[in-house]
């Protein structure tokens, strides 16, 4: 691929579909038949392995649906800072809410969270019904000239919130190195799949996910000055979301990391004019997910692989919750691309 923000088109079709209807003419129907039940156990054992592989790993209960007053309503042109006072009041009042109902649990991570606005903390959006969904800004839009949106995976609630917000954190600081600049936006803008759930392992989420995600971008652009970069920084599931999204002019950069697949052949077939990268860490347990798709569960092509056609960068011994860690290859490689880097090392 060229290191302009267009993709480069493949030629190769690889859509594993196969056009295998046997080739020997003369076998018996028995050796027919038998053939056909060996192929589908050979599909179920598959779709076995990647429900296996992908719901093992990692357990988490499901968040429970949580009470909350209704989000803010902001006019359209409301800027950033009404935006964010709006957000911390509605997320106090969610932690209240979340108290008198008994659930102790979530309120005392939502006053985490609200504590963390009363120091500076900056969210876009918040909504704490159910599983709940906030977007936070760590930086300052109305000077960033370089933006990188996190989009979490699976079991990414309010109630494990903290662990996204401390990844932002720690890119925001490492992008701040380099450039002053730069603002990361943590978009926990959709409903996540249950880890432990069927919902992972097909796109019905991602695809939900995608039409709230491109207009949020588009929107973004506007908080920012002109000419603003914006990198996708999609993680696991938010790679099947990423995937789906369709990306305007702005958005120069995607990065795919710890991804199942993303549902599509090669990156020349995202909605996207972007560079597309792809890394994933010897540790991510992800690595022994099957990449196969069959009858709408699983995600095909592995990003990582060439015959996907991304730019595969160095995510060095990481684990899959390990990428945005402090001090690691995956860090330092997100950040450069984040900054507007040609080449970024190889994995």
């Amino acid at each position: 691929m060229t290191g302009n923000s267009t993709i480069t088109r493949g030629s190769g079709n690889h859509n594993g579909t196969g056009t295998g209807t046997g080739t020997g003419g003369s076998g018996s129907g028995s050796s027919g038949g038998s053939r056909g039940r060996r192929g589908r156990l050979r599909r179920t054992l598959l779709a076995g392995l990647v429900a296996a592989a992908v719901v093992v790993p990692v357990s988490a209960a499901a968040s429970p649906q949580v009470p909350a007053p209704a989000p803010a309503v902001l006019d359209a042109s409301a800027g950033p800072q009404e935006r964010y006072a709006a957000n911390l009041a509605n997320l106090t009042a969610s932690a209240r809410t979340a108290e008198e109902a008994g659930r102790s649990g979530r309120a005392a991570k939502l006053r985490e969270m609200a504590a963390a606005g009363a120091a500076g903390a900056q969210f876009l959006s918040f909504d704490g019904r159910g599983r709940g969904r906030a977007v936070e800004v760590f930086g300052d839009l109305s000077t960033a000239d370089r933006i990188a949106v996190l989009v979490p995976g699976s079991d990414t609630t309010l109630d494990t919130y903290q662990r996204f917000r401390d990844g932002a954190i720690s890119l925001q600081r490492r992008l701040g190195e380099q450039h002053p600049h730069s603002a990361v936006v943590a978009w926990l803008g959709y409903d996540t799949p249950g880890t432990v759930s069927t919902t992972v392992l097909t796109a019905d989420r991602a695809d939900q996910a995608a039409a709230e995600l491109g207009p949020f971008l588009d929107r973004l652009r506007g908080l920012a000055p002109a000419g603003v970069r914006i990198s996708l920084l999609c993680h696991s599931y938010g790679s099947v979301v990423c995937a789906r999204t369709a990306t305007g002019p702005g958005v120069t950069d995607m990065a795919l990391f710890g991804s199942p697949g993303t549902g599509a052949d090669s990156a020349a077939a995202l909605p996207t004019h972007a560079r597309v990268w792809a890394g994933r860490g010897s540790e991510d347990w992800i690595g022994g997910v099957p990449h196969v798709r069959l009858g709408g569960v699983g995600f095909g092509t592995d990003p990582v692989d060439p015959a996907f056609g991304a730019r595969v960068f160095a995510a060095g011994t990481a684990g899959h919750s390990d990428y945005l860690k402090p001090g690691t290859a995956s860090l330092d490689s997100l950040a450069r691309i984040v900054l507007g880097a040609t080449e970024v090392p190889h994995a």
